[in-house]
C-alpha cells in the first residue's frame, strides 16, 4: 500500500485514530504537544497489554509553565509505557505524530484533546509512503535521544525549525488562481509579504484567521497587524461560524495543499519543533476543496477597523487598546475597509 488519506474533525470522528492504535501490532511512536482523551490513552495503554513497544514523547510544559500532560503522563507510566519529554532543544514541541508498525505515518494539526474531536476544524494526513514514515521516526529517534535531526537538502516533509518557511513561502509563490489559507496566526512577515504579492498578482486568496481576542496579549500587535496589512490590499478576512479554528491548511489552485501543525508565526519557525506535509493525492484534495468552501461559506467577515477591533477586544480591557493604538472614538469611522 502507497497512498495518503485525510481526516477532518469534526466532521469524522476519533474512531480511524483509535482504530489504528488499536490494530498496531509491534511498536507504536507518538510525539503530541497536548494528550488527555480518555479513549486515546486507553487506547495506547491497551497496546502497550498486547506486547507493542510504545514509547511517546510530550510536550512539557507551556511557555508560561503550565503542565497540562503531567495526568497522562503518570498513567502511561504506570502502565509501564516509556515516555519522554520532548526535545529541550525547542522552546515547544508543537509536532503532533503518530508512527505505527514502522509502515503508517498520522501528521497532524489535532491535539489529542476531546475538544479537538468535538469542537475545532482540524486535519490528520495519514500516510503509507516509506520515504515519509521514516523521516518522521528519523526525527522522532534523533528528538528522543536529543540528537540533532538534520537529514539534507532531501527532505520529504515540512519540518521546524528546518524547512518550514521556505516551503510554505515556495507553496505561496506558486499559486496561479486561488489560495484558500486557514490558521490560528499570521505574524510571520515573510509569509505575509508572500500572500500580499500573491494576492497582488491576481491570486484570489481566501484567509479563515481566529478572531483578535484570542490571541495572547504579548503576540496582539504582530497578530493583529498582520491581518490588517492583508486586508488593506484587499485580502478577504473570515473567521468561522459554530467551529473553532484549530487546523493549519494551504490549498491552492484546488490541486495541491499542505496540512500540519506550523502556525504562520516566527516562533513556529524559528524555534519549536513542527511537522507538515504536502500533499497532491486526488481523493484528498477533493475532500480539502470541499471543506474549504464549505467553511467559507459558514463564515464572517472579521472586522479589523478601529470600532470591530474594540468590539473584538473588550474582554481584554484597556490594554489592548493601548497596544494597538486604536481610536477609542472612531466608531462611526472605519480606517480599514469592512468587505462583505
Amino acid at each position: 500500500m502507497s497512498h495518503r488519506s485525510i481526516i477532518i474533525l469534526p466532521d469524522d470522528t476519533a474512531n480511524e485514530i483509535i482504530a489504528a492504535i488499536d490494530g498496531a501490532k509491534d511498536s507504536l511512536l507518538i510525539k503530541m504537544f497536548l494528550f488527555s482523551d480518555p479513549f486515546l490513552i486507553d487506547a495506547v495503554i491497551g497496546a502497550k497489554k498486547r506486547g507493542v513497544k510504545v514509547k511517546v514523547m510530550l510536550n512539557p510544559a507551556r511557555r508560561s509553565g503550565e503542565e497540562e500532560n503531567e495526568e497522562t503522563r503518570r498513567k502511561l507510566e504506570e502502565a509501564g509505557i516509556e515516555v519522554r519529554d520532548s526535545n529541550p532543544e525547542f522552546t515547544i514541541t508543537h509536532e503532533k505524530s503518530m508512527v505505527i508498525d514502522d509502515k503508517v505515518a498520522f501528521i497532524k494539526s489535532l491535539n489529542w484533546e476531546t475538544k479537538n474531536f468535538t469542537e475545532t476544524r482540524d486535519y490528520a494526513i495519514i500516510t503509507y509512503h516509506p520515504h515519509e514514515v521514516k523521516e518522521i521516526i528519523l526525527c522522532f529517534e534523533a528528538d528522543w535521544h536529543r540528537k540533532n535531526f538534520n537529514p539534507g537538502p532531501d527532505l520529504n516533509l515540512i519540518w521546524c525549525s528546518n524547512n518550514g518557511r521556505i516551503k510554505i513561502a515556495k507553496f505561496i509563490d506558486e499559486a496561479k488562481h486561488t489560495l484558500f489559507v486557514q490558521n490560528e496566526r499570521f505574524q510571520d512577515l515573510v509569509i505575509i509579504e508572500r500572500l500580499v504579492h500573491a494576492a497582488s498578482r491576481g491570486v484570489k486568496v481566501h484567509i479563515m484567521a481566529r478572531p483578535p481576542h484570542t490571541l495572547k496579549m504579548e503576540k496582539l500587535v504582530e497578530g493583529v497587524g498582520g491581518l490588517r496589512i492583508m486586508d488593506d490590499v484587499g485580502i478577504k478576512i473570515h473567521k468561522l461560524k459554530n467551529l473553532k479554528l484549530h487546523g493549519k491548511m494551504l490549498l491552492a489552485d484546488g490541486c495541491r495543499a499542505i496540512v500540519g501543525s506550523i502556525n504562520l508565526s516566527p516562533g513556529s519557525f524559528d524555534h519549536r519543533r513542527e511537522l507538515a506535509i504536502e500533499v497532491h493525492d486526488a481523493p484528498v484534495i477533493e475532500r480539502l476543496k470541499k471543506i474549504a468552501h464549505h467553511d467559507w461559506e459558514n463564515s464572517h467577515t472579521l472586522d479589523l477597523s478601529d470600532q470591530g477591533l474594540l468590539e473584538d477586544l473588550e474582554s481584554m480591557g484597556t490594554a489592548g487598546i493601548e497596544k494597538l493604538v486604536l481610536d477609542e472614538n472612531s466608531e462611526m469611522k472605519k480606517h480599514h475597509k469592512h468587505k462583505k
